[in-house]
């Protein structure tokens, strides 16, 4: 029979096993960008699933839940909060037509600079971080209501997204859990390096060289 020390033992191992599985299934597939490659918008379901078939939004969603978990702080909460809301904002503007340059570019270099910030352990001001969440946010949520116009149920859409966003904070915040609990900062790291190469990827792509 299998002692309770051995147990013990295997528990560490799972709990750092099954944070870097998320990591690594966050960052294994294709670099598809969430922006214009879905078609036409349609209602609840769609905004639902739109960031999670784009990698772009979903690694850049996760590393925000993980780095306000390693902030702490109030910034536990304020980052997963203000995002989503500064995203609405950034909506606005694309619904509008407002030109915002470089959006594509914006987007992955936020999955650039948030992996970074992760595998460094960089325990930023509350100002800085607050003003890094806002800047891509903006991003983020321009792309997204540049599509709204042209989206058969637009307000089903938004909230869909705005949902499944936080639930990616939520996925986020998850696994930052699980590697400070168990005492783990190695895997914080690994998990911030692989979504900084990501993102380091999808700037390529954009350049023509991934």
């Amino acid at each position: 029979p299998m002692r309770l020390g051995s147990i013990t033992a295997t528990r560490p191992r799972a709990a750092r096993l099954s944070a870097l599985l998320l990591c690594l299934a966050a960052t294994a597939a294709t670099p598809a960008f969430a922006h214009g490659s879905h078609g036409t918008a349609e209602g609840f379901l769609a905004g639902v699933l739109h960031p999670v078939t784009g990698m772009d939004h979903l690694l850049a969603m996760v590393a925000v839940g993980i780095w306000s978990a390693f902030l702490g702080r109030a910034l536990a909460w304020q980052l997963p909060v203000a995002f989503p809301l500064v995203m609405v904002v950034g909506g606005a503007l694309g619904i509008a037509g407002v030109m915002l340059p470089y959006v594509e570019l914006g987007i992955a270099l936020s999955v650039v600079v948030l992996g970074v910030a992760i595998a460094a352990r960089w325990a930023a001001p509350t100002a800085a971080a607050l003003a890094i969440i806002v800047v891509f946010a903006i991003f983020h949520g321009h792309a997204h209501g540049t599509e709204l116009p042209s989206a058969t149920e637009p307000q089903g859409y938004a909230a869909g997204f705005v949902l499944s966003t936080g639930l990616l904070h939520i996925a986020g915040i998850g696994i930052a859990q699980i590697a400070m609990r168990r005492a783990l900062p190695g895997l914080l790291r690994a998990c911030g390096g692989a979504i900084a190469l990501a993102g380091f990827w999808f700037v390529g792509g954009l350049f023509g060289l991934g």
